[in-house]
């Protein structure tokens, strides 16, 4: 890279690290008082984390490369696919929101499915995923994936024991599909401690803001803990191919978490940098007949602040 764009870089990283710890700093005062001794408790059954100041900075700078990255898919039709699996609560959300924070949602988007539809439930099992891969020049992160079925679907008793096994037989297959197609596939399992997921779904029912995220799913999670753990088990011992190999992310630490996952993911691809056209701002056509209406006031938004 060169000096000048060095340069440039930290002036930007500079200039968006007060930026985001402003937000930060927003974020934790507006959390409401009802979760703050979940949170003492919270912060006393863990190690100290990356201080604010630093974790900032190593997560901006890893933007910046995840910028650098989709440049390089945009610029040579690569087709990336991510799937983020794990335990409920471990993590995955945050992740997915760091990567694409900063990136274009045209080449980089998510896609976390609903549960399947009658239609679907009668449709080969991959059916539903296919439409949502990527094109050339995309990048599509998957919150929960095709992996539901060695999953939740088991574990819950959604899926029968022929359907999983016909999964397991199928889906080596189907991702080697996907590589030899030119897909980069990347696979991640975000991990937690038994404790740590406790904790995390405490902070979420103590909190109103985080409530949203606890589902009757994940309660259940809690109750088949031991179910999920041979589950995983099993899904790595089957699913784990050369083509497409599983990536473990330990995950009782967000912060470094995050940015261990983004590290990881950068350096799985080889991007390079790619021609970049300069970017002039045209000048302002100015027009002496035109001439500028008064709007009703009714149509603005009320200036309370």
């Amino acid at each position: 890279m060169a000096p000048e764009r060095d340069e440039e870089t930290m002036d930007w990283l500079e200039a968006e690290l007060a930026d985001t710890l402003d937000e930060d700093y927003e974020l934790e005062m507006s959390e409401p008082a009802l979760s703050l001794e979940i949170r003492r408790i919270y912060r006393q059954m863990h190690p100290p984390t990356i201080p604010r100041p630093e974790y900032f900075r190593k997560l901006l700078t890893l933007q910046a490369e995840l910028i650098r990255l989709q440049d390089w898919v945009l610029h040579t039709k690569a087709k990336v696919v991510v799937v983020f699996e794990g335990r409920d609560s471990a993590g995955k959300g945050g992740v997915i929101k760091r990567i694409t924070q900063r990136l274009n949602p045209r080449v980089a988007r998510v896609v976390a499915l609903p549960a399947p539809s009658d239609r679907e439930k009668t449709q080969w099992y991959f059916q539903r995923y296919v439409p949502h891969l990527p094109a050339g020049g995309e990048i599509v992160l998957f919150d929960r994936s095709w992996y539901n079925r060695a999953g939740v679907e088991r574990v819950m008793g959604f899926a029968t024991e022929d359907q999983v096994e016909e999964f397991f037989r199928d889906v080596p297959e189907f991702e080697r599909m996907l590589v030899r197609s030119g897909i980069i596939l990347i696979k991640y399992w975000f991990s937690i401690t038994d404790e740590e997921q406790q904790l995390r779904f405490l902070m979420r029912i103590h909190d109103p803001l985080k409530q949203w995220k606890l589902s009757p799913m994940d309660l259940q999670s809690r109750i088949r803990w031991e179910g999920y753990t041979k589950a995983k088990e099993e899904m790595f011992a089957r699913t784990n191919i050369t083509e497409a190999p599983w990536y473990i992310v330990e995950g009782n630490d967000k912060k470094r978490a995050r940015l261990n996952c983004m590290d990881h993911f950068v350096d799985q691809i080889p991007y390079t940098d790619v021609p970049q056209e300069d970017v002039e701002l045209p000048d302002r056509v100015f027009n002496p007949a035109y001439e500028r209406k008064v709007l009703p006031p009714e149509l603005y938004v009320p200036q309370k602040y």
